[in-house]
């Protein structure tokens, strides 16, 4: 039997979860998928990514009724990939925020990344059809940016490339809570497609200095707890240099990208084999730890037809 690409033969529903973390601070999780996360202010409601269809935004919504009937007035995307995104319009909110460099990606790769993502996992775009178009923001920030809903203040931040070049942090004071989007994974496999490795250690440990009470991570269970914050943030790291490490050293010594999966296949299948995504991952970490390794900086952009070469390499 041919194995499947990426996760088009996933089509199981995951079982939604809606956990307070803190004060008026709620992550939608379900079981590996795209969280989103919810801050309620005293005067209105800001999104933490929007999910992938405004099918999908919807679901979130219904459980935000369960809580709170303030408007939603913010829509934060903590960078620019589609799964992430192109719900926004569900929301009704006035302003639709991202960092200068995630709307430069939308620019870039935006069209190109949402016909990838869509032959990837089709289960994930659930009402596709109701998409308006790329979503693009209405404010954007280069480093930091606050914002007050009421009295209660979130704080925007860019702390360094990982899961992208473009990702950014919501930080909520009062309550010392930290959305970090893909950044941080809980037993969910990272995507590095697009990501950095090098980098990527040095923002997560920005955010262990925090020293965080609760965190609503990418994908996986709500982080509450120190605990479970320090090993996510391991956990993550661990994840990502364990990718990195095998894939460098077949690159840097002129082996082939099938070496190159074999042997992150040999280092990471021990420790990682049964989380999230795991296999719809790895192909594409692969292909970009190996560029890197030779010094590729900025991620080629995925298309569905590199995606289609891509695995056919990697199968012999």
């Amino acid at each position: 039997m041919t194995k499947q690409f990426a996760s088009q033969g996933d089509l199981t529903e995951k079982k939604i979860s809606f956990t307070e973390i803190g004060r008026d601070l709620w992550a939608f999780t379900a079981e590996g998928d795209p969280n989103t996360g919810v801050i309620i202010g005293d005067d209105s409601v800001m999104i933490v990514d929007a999910q992938a269809t405004p099918r999908l935004a919807n679901k979130v919504i219904e459980k935000i009724r369960t809580v709170t009937d303030k408007p939603i007035k913010y829509v934060v995307l903590t960078h620019y990939h589609a799964v992430r995104v192109l719900g926004a319009s569900a929301y009704g909110a006035s302003e639709t925020i991202m960092s200068e460099k995630a709307r430069a990606m939308v620019v870039d790769r935006g069209q190109e990344d949402w016909e990838s993502e869509f032959g990837r996992f089709p289960r994930l775009f659930q009402g596709h059809e109701s998409i308006p178009g790329l979503t693009w923001p209405t404010l954007t920030f280069t480093d930091r940016a606050t914002f007050y809903l009421g009295k209660r203040r979130v704080d925007l931040e860019f702390l360094g490339r990982a899961h992208t070049a473009g990702d950014i942090v919501a930080y909520v004071p009062d309550a010392n809570v930290m959305f970090t989007g893909d950044i941080v994974e809980y037993h969910s496999a990272c995507y590095c497609g697009d990501g950095h490795f090098g980098d990527w250690p040095a923002t997560l440990e920005s955010i262990r200095s925090f020293d965080l009470d609760a965190i609503a991570p990418g994908r996986g269970d709500a982080l509450v707890g120190s605990d479970m914050v320090d090993e996510a943030l391991d956990n993550t790291a661990d994840f990502v240099m364990s990718t990195y490490r095998p894939v460098a050293r077949v690159a840097q010594g002129g082996g082939s990208l099938k070496e190159a999966w074999d042997a992150c296949r040999e280092a990471c299948d021990p420790k990682f084999a049964d989380y999230a995504i795991y296999e719809h991952c790895l192909p594409f970490n692969v292909a970009r730890a190996y560029d890197e390794a030779l010094g590729i900086d900025t991620p080629r952009i995925w298309t569905a037809d590199r995606d289609r070469q891509m695995w056919e390499a990697l199968q012999g």
